[in-house]
């Protein structure tokens, strides 16, 4: 067993890295439609004359995702998982190409930051491993998924139901850094994703007293399902605790330390949209509404839910119209994956790396769920998702290290019953 990574970093501080960011933003994957045939072809080629396996699974066949595994020592398996896919972009509002283009230590592009610079960093991952002279002290497995922007259906989803991902751990490369502030996240919060649909009696705006305005009875029950989850303590697992504390600590310079302990100790709200009326001069006879609800890792969702239907069962021609729910996850703070991911990202940043929720949801959740412990680390910008998005070499040869690396400290950690 080799006992110690192989150096890909060269002299002239990851040229190849950057050329391979670059040749990931070239292909415009926008989702919709997040079409990935090309960039997997391009990535299937990368691959070709290494020791590794190579296999694809496409829901979609506009969508394939991409599996590459280099053999290890050990059976047990470390999984990295990128999405290819990005968020859509108007050309014309950047000041950039928005399918590539550097900058000195910057490289600009949709995607940079999230998530093809942690994809990058990956694919050099599988090449220095390809090319070392002993493999791995674990299996490593790279899925490259499609659908990760629009909700995961045709991406990572269909890697799971066809039974192609199985891993003892696994590691997302999305960014989860801010400015000099590092962190690992170790949890994700729950969502209800809840409409609402209210109806009234239409009328003439200038005799509004003869009808029923459904947008007044929709927006009173909307304001009482606020104010119910205004005050609403929520309870959560005690391994949650140390997560919420040090997230707290992450988030603070940024919220202020009483915004960023109530992001975590009460549900969050965010009137997404509404709509109801046809003119302004008519009282409207229907209105609809969509509420986002995120609540910290294992809080029982049901049972927020069931107190919201309570609330609205006080609100006459008010009904859930939709809803779809889901439980926040996590993984222990002490954990191996955790302590390994967060000690050799702090060895290779200088810096302290906290363990921390997100504060929405992700692919993540999808793994934890399947039983497979998984965090999120990368280094990158702030600007995902933002016009100009860039990310820097130092934060993709930083990236790399911090991949190549893992896979021996987490072999340590593991426990010898892990084959």
């Amino acid at each position: 067993m080799s006992e110690s990574p192989p150096d890909f970093v060269r002299a002239d501080r990851g040229s190849d890295l950057v050329e391979t960011t670059l040749d990931l933003l070239a292909y415009d994957t926008q989702n919709p439609p997040g079409t990935t045939c090309e960039i997997v072809e391009y990535l299937t080629g990368r691959f070709a004359d290494l020791p590794v396996s190579v296999d694809r699974v496409a829901l979609d066949p506009e969508k394939p995702n991409l599996t590459v595994t280099v053999p290890g020592e050990r059976e047990a398996t470390l999984l990295y998982n990128g999405h290819l896919d990005t968020v859509p972009f108007d050309p014309d509002e950047w000041s950039v190409d928005p399918l590539g283009e550097r900058d000195g230590d910057r490289l600009y592009g949709r995607g940079a930051t999230d998530m093809k610079g942690a994809v990058a960093a990956m694919v050099e991952t599988i090449s220095a491993f390809g090319h070392a002279e002993s493999r791995p002290p674990l299996t490593l497995q790279f899925q490259f998924v499609s659908d990760e922007e629009t909700g995961g259906r045709a991406g990572l989803d269909a890697l799971v139901s066809s039974g192609a991902v199985e891993a003892t751990a696994c590691v997302i490369g999305e960014t989860t850094c801010e400015g000099d502030r590092h962190s690992v996240t170790v949890a994700d919060r729950g969502s209800i994703w809840l409409t609402l649909a209210a109806t009234g009696d239409g009328a003439h705006g200038s005799r509004p007293m003869l009808g029923v305005n459904a947008i007044d009875r929709l927006w009173a029950a909307v304001e009482d399902v606020r104010e119910l989850l205004s005050g609403y303590d929520l309870t959560y697992d005690p391994a949650v605790r140390p997560i919420v504390d040090e997230s707290v600590e992450y988030y603070a310079p940024r919220l202020g330390a009483e915004r960023a302990r109530e992001l975590f100790e009460h549900p969050t709200v965010n009137l997404g949209t509404i709509q109801g009326g046809e003119a302004i001069n008519s009282v409207p006879a229907a209105a609809r509404a969509e509420l986002d609800v995120r609540l910290t890792a294992s809080v029982d969702t049901p049972a927020v839910m069931a107190d919201i239907r309570t609330v609205l069962a006080d609100h006459d021609r008010v009904r859930v119209a939709d809803t779809s729910c889901s439980i926040g996850t996590y993984e222990p703070m002490d954990s191996p994956l955790v302590d390994s991911v967060q000690s050799v990202a702090s060895a290779v940043t200088g810096e302290r790396v906290y363990r921390r929720s997100a504060t929405g949801g992700g692919d993540a959740k999808t793994l934890r769920k399947v039983g497979i412990p998984t965090v999120e680390f990368a280094l990158g910008t702030e600007t995902a998702h933002a016009v100009d998005e860039y990310t820097t070499v130092d934060a993709l040869v930083a990236n790399a290290e911090v991949y190549t690396r893992l896979p021996y400290v987490l072999a340590e950690a593991m426990p010898s019953s892990v084959a």
